[in-house]
């Protein structure tokens, strides 16, 4: 048997205008939490900018392989022995 028509899934599709729906909820939600805990969020402000600071350490320094790695890796290194 020989269908010549795509079978569509649509099991997991959300119906049209959804996203729009959700995001206009989302960004009322927002509006409300943030005029109604104004005082709470922005006291914690100083706190939070402190707490970036040892956060940022721990997670930015993975980029470079941590400070035990620093001996005899760089690109002058490299290039002499090629």
């Amino acid at each position: 048997m020989e269908h010549d028509e795509p079978i569509e899934h649509t099991a997991h599709s959300a119906p049209r205008g959804f996203n729009w729906i959700l995001v206009a909820f989302l960004a009322i939600a927002a509006f409300f939490l943030f005029s109604e805990h104004r005082a709470h969020l922005l006291g914690a402000l100083p706190f939070l900018l402190l707490l970036a600071c040892p956060l940022m350490h721990l997670f930015m320094h993975g980029g470079h392989g941590g400070h035990g790695a620093h001996g005899g890796h760089d690109e002058n290194s490299e290039r002499s022995e090629k």
